[in-house]
């Protein structure tokens, strides 16, 4: 059992209140594993609070597939290895058929949803994205379309001369049933502007989260660290999140990971290592008090440290994901099924459970 430091601010993270920004920084200079351990006990105030306390026991994973419907982008973000231009050789926009079987092996694994997003495609229509959605909705009605990042909706926004709002509800009406919080990186500009000067900013990433909650749709915030930020960046990333979620209180959980360098344009010059990791996550569980669930992530860290993440403030062990093509364009590749993900769950001492894109236990 580790030892947590008996203060006022353990105190106060044990008592589930909230913590400040300048408490939040002190707590990162903490020993790692006194970190964790005051994650725990929030992750464990949180899941109780979800799922009555045998909820402490449980850990989530969800069975879905990602689709990128297309590699073509005009945004060139600098951490980026999956995107493509119209010109290069290997551009691609998935046909309907293609679609198709991976939605059909979808099916057969069990799976209820599809993360899907592409690049900024500068020539694709608006009734192209509506047909897409409605064909997966009529014909798989079973698979949640868990789909569009905040950079993406606002550049059919752009692209289309429509209010945001108004691509929204037409994307739900078709049938778009959740929203990704991918294009997050990190909320500063002044961090955006220097790995993703074409992408939206901050204001206008939080700007599709607070429409896409007033209509109904619930999503995921991410984190996307270790290159460019400094602590002060990250901890006001996780700020904007938690006061976003006061706001619209649409957020179902918090999924952070690290920087994969390889075969980018943007290098560092020490890559982010495990404790880093471990340590930003076990704060964000501690800071985001408003938000019910925190993944960890194996895709990026692999299994044994995806493992040891649900010991740092995590409650779900995120996707057997069939396929997965931006980070592994970067050079890392993970792959696990589900047998695969609830022996690792097992073996850390919890109970395996799967969910909904809601967090509503299937089994």
């Amino acid at each position: 059992m580790v030892a947590i430091l008996e203060d006022a601010l353990s105190e106060k993270v044990l008592a589930g209140e909230r913590i400040s920004a300048a408490e939040a920084l002190e707590l990162y200079g903490r020993p790692l594993e006194a970190l964790g351990a005051l994650a725990n006990a929030r992750r464990d105030l949180a899941k109780a609070a979800s799922y009555g306390e045998r909820g402490r026991e449980i850990v989530t994973y969800i069975v879905d597939r990602n689709i990128n419907y297309t590699n073509v982008c005009n945004v060139y973000c600098k951490f980026c290895a999956f995107y493509r231009t119209e010109k290069d050789e290997d551009h691609y926009v998935l046909s309907r058929d293609q679609l198709d079987e991976k939605l059909d092996e979808l099916s057969a694994a069990g799976g209820v949803q599809i993360l899907m997003q592409g690049g900024h495609h500068p020539t694709l229509s608006f009734d192209w994205y509506l047909d897409w959605l409605r064909h997966i909705r009529e014909k798989y009605p079973h698979i949640n379309i868990h789909g569009f990042s905040p950079p993406e909706l606002q550049h059919f926004a752009h692209l289309f001369g429509m209010p945001l709002r108004d691509v929204i509800s037409q994307f739900k009406a078709a049938g778009l049933g959740s929203i990704p919080g991918g294009g997050g990186e990190i909320l500063v500009d002044r961090v955006r502007e220097r790995i993703s000067p074409l992408k939206c900013n901050s204001d206008a990433w939080l700007e599709v989260m607070q429409v896409a909650h007033e209509l109904g749709l619930k999503s995921s915030a991410t984190m996307m660290f270790g290159h460019v930020e400094t602590i002060g960046d990250r901890i006001e990333h996780l700020q904007r999140l938690r006061d976003q979620q006061d706001k619209s209180g649409g957020f179902t959980a918090f999924i952070c990971w690290t920087f994969q360098p390889q075969h980018t344009v943007l290098k560092v010059t020490r890559p982010t290592g495990v404790a880093e990791y471990l340590r930003t996550q076990a704060l964000a569980r501690i800071f985001l008090d408003n938000f019910p669930n925190v993944q960890s992530s194996w895709v990026t860290q692999g299994p044994d440290i995806g493992q040891v993440a649900l010991k740092y403030g995590a409650n779900d062990f995120g996707s057997v994901m069939m396929e997965e093509n931006v980070v592994s364009s970067a050079g890392t590749i993970f792959r696990l099924d589900a047998a695969q993900i609830e022996t690792l769950i097992r073996d850390a001492g919890y109970e395996p459970r799967r969910r909904n894109n809601w967090y509503e236990l299937l089994n």
